[in-house]
């Protein structure tokens, strides 16, 4: 996965292709915010039904 700076500078651009690709998301169940990083994967872990790792997958694929 991106490094978390580079991940932080392009977040909106990273929301906003991860809520196309599964429209069920909301901007809560994104919410990146410094030290909170593994609660959100977490959140997106549960809503999606997938693994830390394909999480981590998508996100360096967008």
């Amino acid at each position: 996965m991106k490094n978390l700076t580079e991940l932080k500078g392009n977040w909106n651009e990273t929301k906003g292709k991860l809520k196309q690709k599964f429209a069920l998301l909301t901007d809560s169940d994104m919410l990146l915010i410094e030290g909170k990083q593994d609660e959100m994967l977490g959140r997106l872990q549960i809503k999606l039904g997938k693994t830390k790792e394909e999480i981590h997958k998508i996100i360096s694929e967008l």
